[in-house]
């Protein structure tokens, strides 16, 4: 993808929300028949090829996949599961599953969407140093993204997807706190298009639907925000429903690093909590700044130890509706599942 920098979000292409989800394009789920054309009268038939169980193969677009990772009461990831093991509903309607897989080596396309915001500028140099160590440690290069997007009252691209950390790290290095001057519109600017200036506010859900839909949402394989911010938002349009009905349409899982200045009014993690869970992720929130690269860690785990299922609903309907998921354990209830809360069906 070509790189970009600087380059700001169209907020305004928030209120079209994209309608249908997009598809996971999987690595390594299988062996599948591929289905053979009528053969012509005398024609000699040839011997079905094998599949390599290595290469990439397409999807039926029924199917749902879901990403989960399950942990004990002490935290410690469950890694011995079989598919036999999970139970999926779907609307409280038990599913059969297609696929379950475990340490699969999907790409990963991830974006860090950084509060810049004034009740975030003494904690933004912590956070721009644990997230490029993060991405560092993270990213392959030449299999996996990132990009990076700051946002207060409007966002900003500040990188493009790109396969290169050291990329991400030089844009991390341009994320910066600029107060805003009086009025609100800075010298020689001009407000942002989707009407008004909303410098010096938060809009937390804006930026959240606008990176789902505009940066990730054609994207192939796991997709994953991680919001560093407060949790506070002043200004957005959207409300926290649409980020979440966003990221669920787009398949992107958010993950939260809720760190924020006490002298602002400290962390909202009632909101970080509830965008993460519903999408799939989780929200840890470290107390102080030397906390962060431990959080960072939590999550890079959180992304190695996913497994992967998919399965055809049994309801057919193209009727645009939310339809519920929830996976169990069979015979444990003393375990924690997490994956996101539902998906939105095609319509028409």
């Amino acid at each position: 993808m070509k790189e970009v920098r600087n380059t700001c979000v169209s907020l305004a292409a928030i209120a079209a929300v994209v309608a249908s989800a997009c598809l996971f394009a999987f690595l390594s789920l299988g062996t599948v028949a591929a289905q053979q054309p009528q053969q012509k009268k005398g024609q000699q038939q040839k011997p079905p090829q094998k599949v390599d169980e290595d290469q990439t193969i397409k999807l039926d677009t029924k199917l749902v996949n879901v990403l989960f990772s399950v942990q004990d009461k002490q935290n410690r990831y469950i890694t011995d599961l079989k598919q036999e093991d999970i139970q999926v509903l779907e609307d409280a309607q038990t599913q059969d599953v297609f696929t379950f897989k475990r340490e699969f080596d999907l790409p990963l396309t991830l974006v860090l969407l950084i509060d810049v915001s004034g009740s975030e500028q003494y904690t933004l140099p912590l956070l721009k140093d644990a997230g490029g160590q993060f991405i560092e440690s993270v990213i392959r290069t030449g299999k996996d993204t990132a990009g990076v997007i700051k946002f207060e009252g409007e966002a900003t691209v500040m990188q493009n997807l790109t396969s290169n950390p050291a990329r991400v790290r030089r844009a991390l290095e341009e994320v910066a706190f600029i107060p805003p001057p009086p009025g609100g519109v800075f010298g020689g600017g001009t407000p942002p298009i989707n009407g008004g200036s909303r410098q010096g506010g938060t809009s937390l859900y804006d930026a959240i639907v606008a990176t789902s839909a505009d940066m990730l949402a054609r994207e192939p394989g796991r997709k994953t925000i991680i919001v560093l911010t407060d949790g506070e938002d002043t200004t957005s349009r959207m409300k926290i429903g649409d980020a979440i009905d966003e990221a669920l349409r787009s398949e992107v899982v958010i993950y939260s690093i809720g760190i924020g200045d006490p002298g602002y009014g400290g962390v909202n993690k009632g909101v970080l909590n509830r965008i993460s869970e519903s999408t799939g992720g989780r929200a840890v929130f470290p107390k102080r700044g030397k906390d962060l690269e431990q959080a960072f860690i939590q999550l890079e785990q959180d992304l190695r130890q996913q497994y992967l299922l998919a399965y055809t609903p049994k309801n057919e309907a193209s009727d645009g509706a939310f339809r519920k998921i929830e996976i169990k354990v069979n015979n444990r209830k003393d375990l924690k599942i997490q994956h996101r809360k539902g998906y939105f069906a095609p319509k028409g």
